[in-house]
């Protein structure tokens, strides 16, 4: 099941001198070209759910889908939350399943970026998931929205630049060099310079968030200076919609199966081509060699209880489903009872964590030794807890 550490695998990037795409999708027309993409040109890749595009969505149906069309890969993914709001987002994108997220405090000023940041980082490293920071912001037509933004700068800076990194404990940064412009009718122009300076004072993968034209020998300069993430989706829809159209004029009244049918080959033709330009096709051997599979852990609990009658047995587990599913890092709580009445053990906890960090940070939560002083280990007789980590074919 090739769904690897993120970070694993953009070090490897980073390391190799090739860009990952971290591809935004919209629907399974994008997630099924993206992936046919990535398959044919045997390519690392990064599946992105950014919090601007969730009206267009439902964030948990989608997310499933990512999530299975990653194991049944034979090529790396990670699955990312692109532009995550707030700390809830990305605690809640974490427990859907994704295993890297990127906070966006940009539009802050340095100091409140720095700490939203820095919170988001302790919340998620306990739960073995990197993060991506930000720093600068993306413009606006003309600039209108500078306004917004009076304590930022719209480039980002070599000195704050380390800065963040030293005091958030970020894994990559997004930085702003000119190729977020969102003007797509001229050439950006990038300044090199900056990015060289970053690069060198940082030494961690780069990330580039993409929302205007580069040529080839544009995005080649990027990774030589450090970029080893892409953020893309503007062309890819661009394709869908160039695809739509084609459609439409060539049969008039067609359905809407009709209309979206070459919807996912054009997406795929132009996610193919990102890879091959970005130095990431022929690359997924090599990287599923050196990086960790992320691998999910069930945490098993049977026993019996003493004292308390079967109404407060219920009680109890409906609380402790509510309270422990709340942890960062836990993605579901399901809770059973023995079907033999005379069970050795008759109730059982399933509890599955988003990777083997959790463990610890689970067991050290508040909230959960709260719950079980409380609640759960005054009545649990018997009790055997195992942590199993589950792999599939």
């Amino acid at each position: 099941m090739p769904l690897v550490h993120m970070k694993d695998l953009l070090n490897h990037a980073y390391a190799h001198g090739y860009a990952v795409g971290a591809f935004d999708v919209v629907s399974l027309e994008f997630v099924e070209g993206v992936m046919a993409a990535a398959e044919r040109s045997r390519a690392p890749v990064i599946l992105s759910l950014a919090e601007s595009h969730l009206e267009h969505y439902d964030f948990a149906l989608l997310m499933p889908g990512m999530e299975a069309a990653a194991r049944h890969s034979a090529v790396p993914v990670a699955l990312h939350l692109d532009h995550g709001a707030n700390l809830e987002a990305a605690v809640r994108a974490i427990r859907l399943g994704c295993n890297g997220v990127m906070v966006d405090a940009s539009r802050s000023t340095f100091s409140d970026n720095l700490t939203h940041t820095k919170t988001v980082v302790e919340m998620a490293h306990a739960c073995g998931v990197p993060v991506e920071g930000d720093l600068g912001y993306v413009p606006g037509v003309a600039d209108m929205d500078t306004w917004r933004h009076p304590a930022t700068r719209p480039y980002t800076t070599v000195a704050e630049a380390k800065g963040f990194v030293e005091r958030t404990g970020v894994d990559f940064l997004a930085v702003f060099i000119g190729a977020e412009q969102s003007c797509l009718k001229s050439k950006a122009k990038l300044d090199i310079q900056r990015l060289r300076g970053i690069n060198q004072a940082l030494g961690i993968p780069l990330a580039i968030h993409c929302r205007t034209r580069l040529d080839d020998d544009q995005f080649r300069r990027l990774i030589v200076h450090g970029v080893a993430k892409i953020n893309y989706f503007t062309a890819l829809a661009e394709a869908a919609n160039a695809a739509i159209r084609a459609r439409a004029r060539s049969s008039p009244g067609a359905s809407y199966l009709d209309l979206v049918q070459g919807v996912g080959a054009a997406i795929s033709a132009e996610a193919e081509r990102c890879m091959r330009v970005w130095g990431a096709a022929g690359r997924a051997a090599e990287v599923l060699a050196c990086c960790r599979p992320w691998v999910p852990v069930e945490h098993l609990i049977i026993h019996d209880v003493v004292g308390i009658s079967e109404k407060e047995v219920t009680a109890m587990m409906i609380e402790g489903q509510q309270t422990l599913s709340a942890i960062p890092g836990v993605r579901s709580v399901i809770t059973g009872k023995a079907m033999r009445e005379r069970a050795q053990y008759r109730y059982c906890w399933q509890v599955r964590f988003a990777a083997p960090e959790v463990i610890d940070s689970y067991h050290g939560h508040p909230d959960y030794v709260a719950f079980t002083n409380r609640r759960f280990r005054p009545v649990a007789d018997r009790e055997i807890s195992i942590d199993y980590a589950m792999e599939s074919l």
